[in-house]
């Protein structure tokens, strides 16, 4: 009896290369990494589009707002990755931090990564998962020849408590599902990681 045809293994040159030595790395297209932007974007963009009054149900009753239905990460300001190294840091104590791209083609930007911190000016100093993301997605548009528009930004009014503070990261993250956070990685197929 003939064995039925199997599904080809995508990875299996490049592992049979790294088994060899040879180190092999996966190569992203341009095409490629353009479908994963607009991907993330078509999910993220309707957020970046405030819902205007007059579509806004009325309530009855007084009804408790929700506090990130009108959050805005672009009325945050964005500052340079390399912030860390200035002097002194432009934010001090507990905040929400958000990474960001802008990339040229798309309407609005890719928020990439959502992350919470007792310490603002100290969190993003040392090792994190995230600048090894960053690192790998920034070369990838290098070698892509696509422009690359990185940026973080802090939300300093945010519970001083950690447990409230993981919270409302969680929620966030729920609500814009960024790629390079643990909790979406997958959903997104996101290329870039730390090893």
């Amino acid at each position: 009896m003939a064995e039925a045809p199997r599904q080809g293994d995508l990875f299996a040159g490049a592992s049979q290369a790294s088994a060899a030595g040879g180190g092999a790395e996966l190569v992203i297209t341009a095409t490629q990494l353009r479908r994963w932007q607009q991907r993330v974007h078509a999910f993220q963009a309707p957020l970046f589009t405030p819902t205007p009054p007059e579509a806004l149900q009325g309530a009855l009753f007084e009804a408790v707002q929700d506090p990130l239905a009108s959050f805005d990460p672009l009325q945050l300001k964005p500052l340079p990755l390399s912030f860390w190294r200035w002097p002194e840091g432009p934010h001090q104590g507990a905040a929400l931090y958000l990474v960001m791209d802008r990339p040229a083609d798309l309407e609005h930007p890719l928020l990439l990564y959502i992350g919470e911190t007792i310490a603002a000016d100290r969190r993003w100093k040392g090792e994190h998962d995230c600048k090894a993301y960053l690192a790998a997605y920034q070369e990838a548009c290098m070698a892509c020849g696509l422009r690359c528009s990185t940026s973080i930004r802090f939300w300093g009014d945010v519970p001083t408590a950690t447990r409230a503070r993981r919270q409302l990261e969680q929620t966030l993250i729920r609500r814009w599902q960024p790629p390079f956070n643990k909790e979406t990685r997958e959903r997104w197929a996101t290329p870039f990681h730390a090893g």
